[in-house]
């Protein structure tokens, strides 16, 4: 299972990255997005109703409280990895990350507090330079290569080289 937890949303300013977080979590292989910071239910609805149409069991939540949602994934054993600029390489962690069965992967929005880092069980960076968090989690997620079918879609598309083909 992997969990994505998305640090720090903030009204307004974020609410497309976070959007965009959630839709590269469903698509990628991820189970479930909870976010903190600001309250924004449209988020949820939003992820809500992708995942309606497009199938999968993704869930998407919110808590108040980071540092709850942290505890409460370590007392189940989940292996916490942190995204971060400041982070080791990632090509030379991945594999080790593979192997675990449960993850969340921790994506900040505003600045991370220190207590994150420290709460990690791995601080990795896809790159030591500014990036977007979007970028940074569907890197890590095709490495660890965990797309499961979707099912109970309402709309699948087709594969096709040129035009638009869709299964209703």
């Amino acid at each position: 299972m992997i969990v994505i937890l998305r640090i720090g949303h903030r009204l307004r300013r974020d609410e497309r990255i976070s959007t965009h977080c959630g839709l590269v979590s469903r698509a990628l292989g991820a189970d479930k997005i909870i976010y903190t910071g600001e309250r924004d239910e449209q988020i949820i609805e939003s992820i809500k109703k992708i995942t309606k149409k497009w199938g999968s069991g993704f869930k998407a939540g919110y808590s108040e409280s980071w540092k709850n949602v942290i505890k409460e994934y370590k007392k189940k054993k989940f292996f916490v990895v942190h995204l971060t600029m400041y982070g080791l390489p990632y090509e030379k962690e991945i594999k080790k990350i593979k192997q675990k069965r449960n993850l969340m992967i921790i994506i900040g929005g505003e600045k991370v507090p220190w207590e994150v880092y420290e709460a990690a069980d791995k601080n990795i960076a896809v790159t030591n330079q500014p990036h977007s968090e979007v970028a940074a989690l569907a890197v890590v997620l095709e490495k660890l290569n965990r797309k499961k079918p979707f099912r109970k879609a309402e709309i699948e598309i087709v594969p096709h080289e040129r035009g638009k083909k869709f299964r209703l």
